[in-house]
């Protein structure tokens, strides 16, 4: 049954690639089985791509991976008998020497010493998955899509969810990091139904009801003040609890139900603190709940916990699956080798049933199998259910150019910057040489005068 599930998929999703699928699957097949290349092109030294190494870069221009019914064949795969967990979330694929290719921006990538600027010059990438288990390390993405220059990366999982949401049933709860804890994600979302779990930042401001109407003026649309990360303002807890937590140890949870932000008054959610008190130094974690009647605070705090699950496939896809190893010469290139990445960790997922654990001496045994063990194995797995791509077809050596045409170099693309204008202190700055100017032209005016 696990074989004839996995062949189904894998035949599915070949006829959804477009053109040159033949190439483009079986690019997909060496990417899982290849385990340390130095370039693209070595994937075509895999035993499964019967191709030449040239096709690896022909398949990537003339492909077009339908997305849109390529989530849909993922959606297929997930059970009706549970509540789905989404979790959204944005890397970046670094490419800071490629000066030809276009709409490059500026991107957050946290670097290993603390006195760099955590900034890299690439393309930024929007990822939705499905979290299947409670434990473990698989992150199921559903849309892997590259953040446009005019896009934000809210704006961006936003359209994703939009599109997910509408195919699930019951609704989805979907946990988003820090970034996506503010009025604007939450504004974009109204629509959609889906249950919004997000980190807050500790220096969010929110207001709770406001007092009863006197008849004058336009009534009141918000209450007191309510600062995170100034204990003042924060008014009596509505649900307070301690509980002994099997991985973070014992947990001081506090809500407080009835909060809104300043841009959206009439949308309540429930503000959860939740404190480590066996390590006092530590940083207390801000969550916001919002879409229906909040659960007991513990699962709110497992839910949120499930959401690291999205590092673990950033991190499987870039090392193992070489999701930023090509150095492609269009974004469009890059945006078809991207859209490879949830199809081949769907296939690993399909391919457990399928699996017994055949460790590397080094290695110790596991019992619930992650994506690397899968992979490690997936030779075997395409031996038994084969593959949906045709044997290739020659067609001679190419002509190449014509003697003595003239290769013109490729254009140069200026680095996208995003933002709404200048910094607070660039501001400033402005306004001080506006002043002087100013000042300047009255004495200048009046030595003119006299």
């Amino acid at each position: 049954m696990p074989d004839y599930k996995l062949k189904s998929f894998r035949s599915q999703v070949y006829h959804l690639l477009g053109n040159a699928r033949d190439a483009v699957f079986e690019l997909a097949d060496a990417a899982i089985l290849t385990q340390n290349p130095s370039s693209l092109a070595e994937l075509s030294l895999s035993p499964v791509f019967r191709r030449r190494w040239h096709s690896v870069y022909e398949a990537l221009e003339d492909c077009h991976p339908s997305r849109d019914k390529l989530m849909e064949v993922y959606i297929n795969q997930i059970g009706k008998n549970q509540r789905p967990l989404l979790v959204g979330d944005h890397s970046a694929w670094l490419r800071p020497d490629a000066v030809t290719l276009q709409e490059r921006t500026y991107e957050h990538t946290p670097g290993r010493i603390g006195v760099n600027k955590p900034i890299g010059v690439g393309f930024g990438y929007s990822t939705l998955a499905y979290i299947p288990e409670e434990n473990g390390s698989w992150a199921l993405s559903l849309f892997n899509e590259r953040i446009n220059s005019y896009d934000t990366a809210i704006s961006k999982l936003s359209e994703q969810l939009r599109k997910v949401c509408s195919h699930l049933e019951p609704r989805a709860i979907v946990v988003v990091d820090s970034q996506y804890g503010c009025a604007s994600f939450l504004k974009q979302t109204l629509d959609i139904p889906c249950v919004q779990l997000m980190r807050l930042s500790s220096n969010r401001c929110f207001y709770g009801e406001p007092i009863g109407y006197d008849g004058r003026g336009r009534p009141r649309l918000h209450g007191d003040k309510f600062k995170l990360n100034d204990q003042q303002t924060w008014r009596t807890e509505d649900l307070k609890v301690e509980v002994e937590h099997s991985k973070l140890g014992k947990l001081q949870i506090i809500a407080w139900h009835q909060l809104h932000f300043r841009q959206l008054a009439h949308q309540k959610l429930s503000v959860i603190r939740v404190q480590q008190l066996d390590s006092p130094k530590s940083k207390p974690l801000w969550l916001g709940w919002h879409g229906e009647q909040i659960p007991n605070l513990i699962e709110i705090v497992d839910l949120y916990l499930r959401r690291f699950t999205i590092e673990h496939w950033y991190r499987f896809s870039k090392q193992r699956l070489h999701w930023t190893l090509p150095n492609l010469g269009t974004k469009e290139q890059c945006d078809r080798w991207s859209d490879l990445m949830p199809m081949v960790t769907w296939e690993l997922w399909l391919a457990r049933g399928m699996m017994e654990d055949h460790p590397l001496p080094w290695q110790k045994a596991q019992s619930n199998l992650t994506p690397g063990r899968i992979a490690q194995g997936f030779g075997a797995v395409i031996a038994v259910v084969g593959t949906p791509a045709l044997s290739p077809q020659p067609r001679g050596k190419s002509p190449g150019s014509k003697k003595g045409q003239i290769r013109n170099k490729r254009k140069r693309y200026p680095i996208v910057k995003k933002g709404k204008g200048k910094f607070e202190s660039q501001k400033k700055k402005h306004k001080k040489d506006e002043i002087s100017l100013i000042n300047l032209n009255i004495c200048f005016s009046y030595l003119l005068i006299v």
